[in-house]
């Protein structure tokens, strides 16, 4: 059996390229965007907030610059970072009004490098030159600001006397720790969202892996399953195979002497050969598969023994799960005739299994009914329970390995099995196992 590894993507898992339908949502993205910050800087240069503005031109060209590139935000994650980085400090430098919008896509562009870029390392590279750049920018613009009297103590008149910090220092401040916040949960959210996206990956690649775990136990299931109905039906040709070799020989040592009874022995080999052909159909069925290897002794003697179990032995069935605390009742319909050893065996096998299965699911104390119908051409066994294994147990068609084996023995001999939850409660299994009439034979 394969182990399901704990890290199923290994070291150099990449995320996979966005789709269209993530390419078409970054699009509109960037064209919202694009119309936001235009009417955001309107806004902005109506209140006057910068003296000195740039040229009309100068600030539509900003607003593409600032906003377009994030259609592209999830293919070129780290080139679109960058060109918007430039456009922000560009805008900054030229007293373009908007602080806003701007600030938005740069944060959008820093979550998708860590959220997006496919090489981890660059992705580390280009974040760090950004923030380390903007932080850069910001001590030079603070700097400036000081050389240039605009952060001067009389800048700030509503100040409070005996403060603990110089309102300069605590403008400063208040700068660093913003964007320390504003870029740190940029870097934060994108590397959580690349983390979430390998993660679900290997969620999926954990649950291939299962399902294919799942099919092989199956098939080795059906394949054991197949080998214990091989071995019991060997044992029953062999009975059938060794009667008609007894008969034969009786049959030659009187066979002058004693017309009739060698007459006799060989209608018993003729009726044994019959059933031996019969019993050959469902051995030949039941051997779809490569053959078994050999098992040990003790299994070869499980098997023989196994193979005597048939509708005689039912009542020890049904005492031990009555004696596990279930009440098991049973009725027979129709009128009793010989059957196959093979579905004798068959029948045996699903009543064994359900009452297992209702122990198992349906509940201490629950009911039990098992019913054996003799028609015409077929004979049933029915096995339901009055507990909850519908709702706790398998479900209909169940998949265990339990049915599986169920399915394969009643399919050997040609019949079909119907496993699942009952409309009044509790739960059923019903097998049809076709016996076909036969000739008697004659004197």
């Amino acid at each position: 059996m394969t182990a399901v590894t704990a890290d199923p993507l290994g070291p150099f898992w990449q995320r996979d390229r966005p789709t269209a339908a993530e390419r078409r949502n970054d699009l509109i993205l960037a064209a919202v965007m694009l119309v936001a910050t235009a009417v955001s800087t309107s806004i902005y240069d109506s209140v006057g907030y910068f003296e000195d503005r740039p040229e009309l031109w100068v600030t539509a060209l900003w607003v593409v610059a600032v906003t377009v590139p994030l259609a592209f935000r999830r293919v070129f994650p780290e080139s679109v970072s960058l060109v918007i980085a430039a456009a922000f400090v560009a805008g900054g430098e030229l007293h373009v009004p908007e602080l806003l919008f701007a600030n938005i896509s740069l944060f959008m562009a820093l979550y998708t490098v860590g959220a997006w870029d496919r090489i981890r390392t660059r992705s580390l590279v280009v974040r760090g030159v950004i923030v380390f750049g903007m932080f850069v920018w910001l001590f030079a613009s603070l700097v400036q600001g000081a050389s240039a009297n605009t952060l001067a103590p009389d800048a700030f008149p509503e100040a409070r006397e005996g403060a603990i910090l110089d309102p300069v220092i605590a403008f400063g401040l208040i700068q660093v720790i913003t964007n320390l916040l504003y870029f740190g949960g940029a870097w934060y959210f994108g590397s959580r969202a690349w983390q979430s996206a390998r993660d679900r990956a290997a969620l999926q690649e954990r649950t291939a892996e299962l399902m294919v775990e799942r099919e092989r136990v199956a098939e080795q299931a059906v394949a054991l399953e197949r080998v214990r109905i091989a071995r019991e039906l060997h044992d029953v040709v062999a009975h059938h195979v060794s009667l008609m070799g007894v008969h034969a020989g009786a049959a030659r040592r009187v066979f002058e002497s004693n017309p009739e009874q060698a007459r006799t022995s060989l209608s018993v080999i003729e009726s044994s050969a019959r059933g031996a052909v019969d019993e050959l159909h469902r051995l030949l069925g039941a051997l779809r598969q490569p053959e078994e290897t050999p098992g040990s002794a003790d299994t070869e003697a499980a098997s023989i023994s196994a193979s005597t179990r048939g509708i005689a032995q039912l009542p020890e069935l049904l005492e031990e799960a009555r004696t596990a605390g279930h009440p098991v009742t049973f009725e027979s319909i129709g009128e009793p005739r010989p059957l196959p050893p093979t579905v004798e065996l068959v029948i045996y096998r699903v009543v064994q299994e359900s009452l297992t299965n209702a122990r198992k699911h349906a509940g201490a104390g629950a009911p039990v009914d098992v019913r054996l119908r003799y028609m015409a051409e077929s004979v049933e066994v029915e096995v339901s329970d009055g507990g909850t294994g519908a709702a706790n147990g398998p479900k209909q068609g169940g998949g265990g390995l339990g049915h599986i084996g169920m399915r394969e023995r009643v399919a050997a001999v040609g019949g079909s099995i119907t496993v699942g939850p009952r409309k009044r409660g509790g739960f059923v299994v019903r097998a049809v196992l076709p016996v076909p009439v036969r000739e008697e034979v004659g004197a």
